[in-house]
């Protein structure tokens, strides 16, 4: 028993601390979604290794079946990724135990005879699932979006009637805010991005992209493979999306337009990103009047209405088109590799570069950042680590066999990596 009164909320201070103390070590721990679990793809671990190879720091490896570009989840002890087959035609989600890689769950979540066509560098399950508590939503674009009961490996709902030509296959990944569902379908036919609640998979609002910008498109250069963020302006949540022709932020509750960017006119594959009040991303393609197609990245200040373009963009950094990976801010620094492998490190503040190098291969997959260091992984498997900061520092360069094109996860200080044929469990041992 208690007897002194005084110590009696002191005691209760002190369980609400243990308890929201937990509850962050528990967020840290888990990587929900494409890019984490705030979308920017930064982990609060710090002691991450930073050396490896295909023997050396590797916790586990386990074998993938069919083919994906899906980045792992986790969630507790669980991580998801999905795969399909080479022909598209069966599409399945698999989930691993975090300790030990062991497949807990294989299953089979479409079958369909007939196909959507796709780009030969994309596969048909490149979108990255997101997770929570109990349930795991898997999307394939045109073929299907499915909620699974995450303890049980069973069903939840399906939706597979939501259709657009995506001509060179899907790419964005859904993403979850509150009690919705975020997809994005945007292909040469039709552009739209649609909210599910996420409990039983019916609709609770859709928008489609505004008209007048891509009525001037060829059908080609409407599709974009975005995954959009969610940004808390002024006490307002906004869905920031960026289209093949326009920018959008939405009312995340509703779907209604708040504000535009207008500029492109052929497809956007990275998504946006967001630190200090500030809005960045690269846009669709744009053809001058003489010269090659060129993007632009933007840095755009979210707060206003209406179309924005001439009043609110703060600065813009030319860069060569078709722009794969989504670049990392972290303390007013963005982090970048082109399509040309020109790593670039540019001042947030101002767009002006502070240091670039050439580098040798293609970096698809987007930069992660842990304890004062961004990693980048390469499609040939080399992972190239710097430390964070204003001037080159080459902390390491790691080789894994195979491709890689998903973005890895951090997770409990240990990085987990995708290739081809295997999912690796990646820690200092």
């Amino acid at each position: 028993m208690i007897k002194d009164r005084n110590a009696v909320p002191i005691l209760i201070c002190i369980i609400i601390l243990v308890m929201n103390l937990a509850t962050a070590i528990a967020q840290q721990s888990n990587w929900t979604h494409f890019r984490g679990s705030h979308l920017d793809g930064i982990s609060a671990d710090s002691l991450v290794p930073i050396s490896w190879n295909d023997t050396t720091n590797i916790i586990w490896k386990t074998d993938v079946r069919g083919r994906g570009w899906s980045s792992p989840v986790v969630y507790a002890n669980q991580v998801w990724v999905t795969t399909a087959t080479v022909d598209g035609k069966e599409m399945s989600g698999i989930c691993l135990d975090l300790s030990s890689g062991k497949i807990l769950f294989d299953i089979l979540l479409f079958k369909q005879d007939s196909i959507y066509g796709k780009h030969s560098v994309n596969t048909y399950a490149t979108p990255t699932p997101c997770i929570e508590k109990g349930f795991v939503y898997l999307n394939f674009g045109s073929s299907g979006t499915v909620c699974v009961n995450s303890s049980t490996g069973l069903i939840v709902w399906k939706r597979d009637d939501l259709k657009c030509e995506h001509m060179q296959g899907t790419g964005a990944s859904p993403i979850l805010y509150k009690d919705l569902l975020i997809l994005h379908f945007e292909g040469t036919d039709h552009q739209f991005i649609v909210a599910l609640n996420k409990n039983t998979g019916e609709t609770v609002w859709q928008t489609y992209r505004p008209a007048e910008y891509y009525e001037r498109l060829a059908p080609v250069g409407k599709k974009a493979y975005v995954t959009p963020i969610i940004v808390n302006i002024d006490g307002k949540d906004l869905l920031i999306s960026n289209g093949a022709a326009v920018c959008v932020a939405y009312d995340a509750q509703t779907g209604h337009e708040v504000w535009r960017v207008v500029q492109g006119e052929d497809s956007t594959i990275s998504m946006p990103f967001f630190e200090d009040g500030i809005v960045f991303y690269y846009t669709s393609f744009v053809t001058p009047p003489e010269g090659e197609k060129y993007v632009e990245m933007l840095a755009v200040d979210p707060r206003g209405s209406g179309d924005i373009t001439k009043s609110n963009v703060l600065w813009r950094l030319k860069s060569p088109i078709l722009q794969l990976l989504t670049p990392l801010v972290k303390d007013e620094i963005i982090y970048t590799v082109d399509s040309r492998n020109n790593l670039n490190v540019i001042d947030a503040k101002t767009g002006n570069s502070l240091y670039t190098k050439k580098l040798k291969n293609k970096y698809n997959s987007s930069p992660i950042y842990s304890g004062g260091k961004v990693f980048f992984t390469s499609i040939k498997g080399e992972t190239l680590i710097l430390k964070a900061g204003k001037t080159l520092e080459i902390i390491a360069e790691n080789k894994l066999p195979g491709e890689v094109f998903a973005t890895p996860a951090i997770v409990q200080n240990s990085i987990l990596i995708r290739n081809e044929s295997s999912l690796y469990r990646i820690g200092n041992k």
